[in-house]
């Protein structure tokens, strides 16, 4: 095996293992807030996204970038700062890795019918337009922490799981604050909740394009 399919392996595994650990431990907290009659409560749910996040950055970031978002590497492809012929293997990866998290947690936990879906509590365009604007939001964090002085590098994880854990508390409670396909569509095949998936899988991926060009306009020509 060759240096490049070696590392190739490697970015594989760990996006696989960082998607795994923010699915598990994020609708896990969900899962389990429900199951201890709210004992994490929902500032819980939302810390413990942003905490794994920025974990999981910390730990993985030097292997892959750690992504663990598909919409998240599409945006960062179609900017021109990730090669498009790496991105088929980290969806892969990344929706594997969500995918075995929610087996997990269906395992674990067998009563639960949910296992941390994500449902919008209104209107399904409501749902919709947060999305979009959360996971542009998001994204125009990433690529402003993940470019420019090498101060910014060393303080990413903090301010991306803080971004996720802002938007978790504020707009959870309405559309479930995904801004990730991975996230979304796991849960929702286990649990069986299709019915508004299209909303996690498009809004993010758009909202996340949406932030391209003004990270441009603001920051000028991506090198």
């Amino acid at each position: 095996m060759s240096s490049s399919q070696i590392d190739t392996l490697r970015k594989f595994f760990a996006e696989l293992l960082g998607t795994f650990a923010m699915v598990f431990a994020g609708t896990g907290a969900i899962v389990i807030n429900a199951e201890s009659g709210g004992a994490i409560t929902h500032l819980g749910v939302a810390l413990t996204f942003g905490l794994i996040v920025l974990v999981m950055i910390y730990s993985l970031g030097d292997v892959s970038g750690a992504h663990m978002n598909p919409a998240v590497t599409l945006a960062f492809a179609v900017a021109g700062l990730f090669p498009f012929a790496a991105v088929l293997i980290y969806l892969v990866a990344q929706f594997s890795g969500a995918l075995l998290a929610s087996l997990t947690l269906h395992f674990l936990f067998p009563q639960n019918i949910n296992l941390g879906a994500t449902l919008p509590a209104g209107a399904p365009m409501q749902s919709f337009v947060l999305e979009v604007i959360l996971s542009g939001i998001l994204m125009f964090v990433i690529l402003n922490v993940s470019h420019g002085a090498k101060e910014k590098g060393i303080t990413a994880g903090i301010v991306v799981g803080a971004v996720i854990a802002l938007e978790a508390l504020f707009a959870g409670p309405i559309c479930g604050a995904s801004m990730n396909p991975a996230r979304s569509l796991a849960p929702a095949i286990v649990s069986g909740h299709l019915e508004h998936l299209w909303i996690y899988l498009s809004a993010p991926v758009l909202g996340m394009l949406i932030a391209i060009p003004l990270f441009k306009a603001v920051r000028g020509p991506t090198k």
